[in-house]
């Protein structure tokens, strides 16, 4: 996949430090059961979906989950991507309570309603090819969002309008809006947890996901901001999480228009914590359905 960078662009976005995050009001329901037959819908809940796809860009079968609020008709509608973490699977990947509070939100008319979807993307992979011939990048740009067409999701093209992810997935996602704004098709919003940005190579070479320090100096979203383009932003952080000095500079270079440092570390609570604030931020951001429809 080209790594081309883009020219870099004046930012259009505002900044705000501060806010609250409220708790969530329900559980994550608990994900399990497969489906065996390529391209076969297994129903887990009435709002999520399990299926199992063939990757090219992986070169092996991954599952992808389909997280739908049930409120609204699902023919068009709107999608987020969603990566998941180091050592995550698409069927772990979504924080306490995301699913309920997205249906609850969308049912109120509180926001505009969207859908969610996450696959696979390798353990240890930063979303990146770290393995020579599988390329979870490439899956998400050239695959997905003929698999969501397919199903009639995600617009008229398929296409994911915002992307959201913690830890690792924050990387990935932030990875995914840079590549997304240098094809052309930029995506509205992005939306990270407790992103994994780290500040030494030292630190990156632990986790054995790059070949060497220029490979990752070249992908890291702290060195290549401006490649970001003009997707809105929302980062939020816990003020003990291992990754907040290297989000802190992040903030301080992209000035994103939410920033969320709370009191919590890299746990499941400070995430469960800003799961409204982070689907109010990705539902302001929401195409409208009806006019996608009309």
């Amino acid at each position: 996949m080209p790594r081309h960078r883009a020219a870099a662009s004046p930012s259009r976005r505002s900044f705000l430090l501060g806010g609250t995050a409220a708790l969530a009001t329900a559980g994550f329901a608990t994900l399990c059961g497969s489906s065996s037959a390529q391209g076969t819908l297994t129903r887990i809940t009435p709002d999520i979906h399990s299926e199992q796809v063939y990757s090219r860009a992986r070169g092996q079968h991954v599952h992808m989950v389909l997280m739908l609020p049930s409120a609204v008709p699902s023919r068009h509608l709107p999608m987020v991507v969603q990566l998941h973490a180091r050592g995550g699977t698409a069927r772990r990947s979504s924080p306490n309570g995301l699913v309920p509070h997205l249906a609850q939100e969308v049912a109120a008319g509180t926001v505009r309603p969207f859908g969610v979807v996450a696959v696979d993307g390798g353990e240890y992979s930063y979303w990146h090819e770290s393995t020579p011939g599988d390329d979870p990048m490439a899956m998400l740009l050239d695959e997905l969002p003929g698999w969501l067409a397919e199903r009639g999701l995600g617009g008229l093209d398929g296409q994911p309008f915002a992307v959201t992810g913690t830890s690792m997935g924050g990387f990935g996602a932030l990875v995914y809006t840079r590549f997304r704004h240098e094809r052309g098709n930029p995506v509205t919003a992005a939306g990270v947890v407790a992103p994994a940005l780290m500040t030494e190579w030292s630190e990156m070479e632990e986790r054995d996901a790059f070949r060497n320090a220029d490979e990752w100096t070249e992908l890291d979203p702290l060195r290549n901001v401006d490649a970001l383009g003009d997707a809105a932003l929302g980062v939020w952080c816990g003020t003990s999480d291992w990754f907040v000095d290297g989000t802190r500079r992040f903030v301080r270079k992209a000035r994103p228009d939410v920033v969320y440092f709370g009191e919590g570390g890299h746990t499941g609570d400070f995430y469960t914590g800003v799961v409204p604030d982070v689907v109010r931020f990705l539902g302001g951001h929401a195409p409208n359905l009806d006019e996608l429809r009309s």
